[in-house]
């Protein structure tokens, strides 16, 4: 019953007393929340108070790679197969001492205070040991992608006048050499590995060294800190450049200072019930993603070990895991984990996937108990009986997994809904923009969005929506020398308060709770004068068995929507097979009746949840390719590129609106 009241009960309200807002939440109505512990108001305070309180604790894990083997696929595709061992872990003390001798070590090669140094590097324990050495010396840290393109990457250590880089050596070999002559300030690069490389084929001026040699270098008594005072930061202080992968242009690097931070995750940790030493925390998407940065920075914060993994490792079932040997969730089993809807929904369709393979009887038991909870839940009640049933479901993840942090993208209900029920998950939906750190606490209001966005506007009955525009400590101080989207994307009101401009569209329902409920640059008007919100089309359909990834597209001098399509190679290959179809995948792809079938399911789910006839697409393109951050199709959140995407498909679009 208390579940259920706090369910019920008004969320935020109306600081004006005005429809439109600002709103904020009434558990902090009177002040915004700003920081986590009182005095600790910049990160490297929060760090040094996790080493005092948690000292011998666990920190950091990495699996060892015990063993590497190539393995080649029916298509001919190579595949690198990893087993790995058990966790290693570094403790809180242990990751203090590194800290401290790489600071001392990265000031004996010449890197000063509130000057910029860089990081191009994948998510790994040497990158939040070098983000916590650049927060407790005053270095901003520019954060980078690691699969953001070299003449991006170039481009953004040019536009911060970088002297020092952290990267690893597939990186540098792969993507920063034939571009580092590009980059005449760059000084001196630091690789993460545990390995020696040659310095031939680099430019004269740059020094290459490990990061444990910077280490020893910073360990030696005349450069250990006694020898070289350590300036501190202030909360106003620049902590981070964060550059963003972007769907169109150049990437942008979003400023933000130490209170941005400390107030963005004091709102996150505030949410997380029971937040501490006992959760264990995998972590395994960007860390130059503001969600898994600070989610990574609260854990250390509250004593949580943080075990480090990949996509490719997650689960026994990754791509890089050997058959028979276990993924990293089988080896943490973390309570703890943060996801992007893109692989949520992954998780989702693996899920569902596995209880279609179950035999007559398990698969009727399984939809019972699904239905009965879901009935049960929406009365406000458990099924712990029920939960028993999905324990196997539950493995997936390490058995252990009690609350999901999502963000980067709307989440779908019907997603969120089979997570809850199969993991027994609570769910934290963050806002994770760069432009404005992950946080629950903050202020919004709605303004009028322009008529070619649909014409929503705050006065809307009997709802008001529009534009969601974030005010609040979280919200950051702009794009770096970019002064027109600066005025563009954000703007000081007559209080002296920072706001930026989501380009999401909003309702505001009368419990206080926020809905949203479209995307300005996802709204097109069709000839007839329909507007479709490619995003909500996108969601529904991927509720298609067939359908792994989607992008719907329309034209305004077109009266109806086509669809580019990554389909489920398994159901998909499994469904050619019934009809009689062989041959490679891309020849399965390709074939006009898997076309037909797919439309013919897109339909059948698109009625079911009462998609108007007009957002429906009538035609469709088959692509054999998934899309990934690599193929610079999606961003590293897996968000669609849509003008890569449309350049990318430019001849089925042509082929698809030619003729219907």
């Amino acid at each position: 019953m208390k579940k259920k009241a706090l369910a019920k009960r008004v969320k935020s309200r109306s600081t004006t007393g005005q429809a439109e807002g600002p709103y904020r939440s009434v558990d902090h109505f009177d002040s915004l929340v700003t920081k986590d512990f009182p005095g600790k108001d910049t990160l490297d305070k929060l760090f040094d108070y996790a080493v005092e309180r948690f000292g011998k604790a666990d920190c950091l894990g990495t699996r060892e790679v015990l063993s590497e083997e190539n393995e080649t696929q029916p298509n001919g595709k190579v595949f690198k197969k990893l087993i790995l061992g058990n966790y290693k872990w570094v403790s809180y003390e242990e990751m203090d001492i590194q800290v401290s001798q790489f600071g001392s070590g990265l000031s004996a090669l010449g890197q000063q205070p509130k000057n910029t140094i860089a990081i191009f590097c994948e998510t790994r324990a040497e990158w939040m040991i070098t983000a916590q050495t650049c927060f407790r010396r005053n270095f901003p840290l520019v954060t980078f992608y690691a699969t953001l393109g070299e003449e991006a990457v170039a481009f953004g250590l040019n536009e911060c006048g970088v002297t020092h880089l952290v990267t690893s050596v597939e990186l540098l070999e792969t993507k920063l050499k034939g571009v580092l002559p590009q980059i005449p300030n760059l000084r001196h690069i630091i690789y993460v590995d545990r390995k020696s490389i040659s310095s031939a084929g680099y430019p004269q001026g740059i020094q290459i060294h490990s990061m444990h040699s910077v280490q020893e270098l910073g360990a030696k008594p005349e450069n250990c800190k006694k020898g070289r005072p350590i300036v501190k930061p202030i909360s106003s202080d620049l902590a981070v450049i964060m550059y963003t992968s972007g769907s169109t242009g150049r990437p942008k690097g979003v400023m933000i200072i130490h209170s941005n931070l400390i107030g963005g995750m004091a709102g996150q940790c505030e949410r997380i019930p029971g937040l501490g030493s006992k959760d264990t925390y995998i972590a395994y998407l960007p860390l130059a993603h503001v969600l898994e940065m600070t989610a990574e920075i609260s854990c250390v914060t509250y004593g949580c070990r943080i075990g480090y993994s990949s996509p490719q490792t997650l689960s026994d079932q990754s791509t890089k895991i050997k058959r028979g040997s276990k993924g990293d969730c089988t080896m943490l089993k973390p309570s703890l984990m943060a996801a992007v809807p893109e692989i949520m929904d992954r998780i989702n369709k693996n899920v569902m996937s596995k209880v279609q393979e179950m035999n007559c009887v398990q698969r009727t038991l399984f939809k019972l108990a699904y239905d009965y909870k879901l009935k049960q839940i929406k009365k406000g009640y458990d099924a712990p009986l029920c939960n028993i049933l999905f324990k196997k479901v539950r493995a997936l993840l390490g058995g252990n997994v009690r609350m999901m942090l999502s963000g980067g993208a709307p989440l779908s209900p019907a997603t969120q809904r089979s997570m809850n029920i199969c993991f027994l998950l609570l769910h934290l939906l963050l806002s994770s923009m760069e432009e404005k750190v992950s946080a629950y606490r903050f202020e919004t209001t709605c303004r009028d969005s322009p008529n070619t966005s649909g014409g929503y506007k705050k006065h809307d009955k009997p709802h008001p929506r529009g534009e969601i525009l974030i005010g609040g400590p979280n919200v950051t101080m702009g794009y770096y020398r970019s002064e027109g989207c600066i005025n563009e994307d954000f703007f000081v009101d007559e209080n002296g308060q920072q706001w930026f401009c989501t380009g999401d569209i909003g309702e505001m329902h009368p419990d206080g709770c926020l809905q949203i409920v479209d995307r300005k640059k996802d709204l097109v008007k069709l000839q007839a004068g329909e507007y479709v919100s490619l995003g909500k089309v996108e969601s529904a359909l991927k509720n298609c068995s067939l359908i792994d990834n989607i992008c719907a597209y329309a034209n305004s001098d077109q009266n109806y929507v086509i669809s580019f399509i990554v389909p489920n190679q398994k159901k998909l290959t499994a469904l050619a097979s019934q009809k009689g179809i062989e041959g490679t995948w891309e020849e399965i792809c390709n074939q006009p009746i898997m076309e037909r079938e797919v439309l013919r399911e897109i339909k059948e789910v698109a009625t079911s949840i009462k998609l108007q006839r007009f957002e429906i697409p009538v035609m469709i393109h088959l692509s054999p390719e998934p899309w990934t951050p690599e193929t610079g199709l999606v961003t590293d959140a897996f968000k669609l590129k849509r003008k890569e995407l449309k350049n990318h498909y430019l001849n089925d679009i042509e082929r698809m609106y030619g003729h219907k």
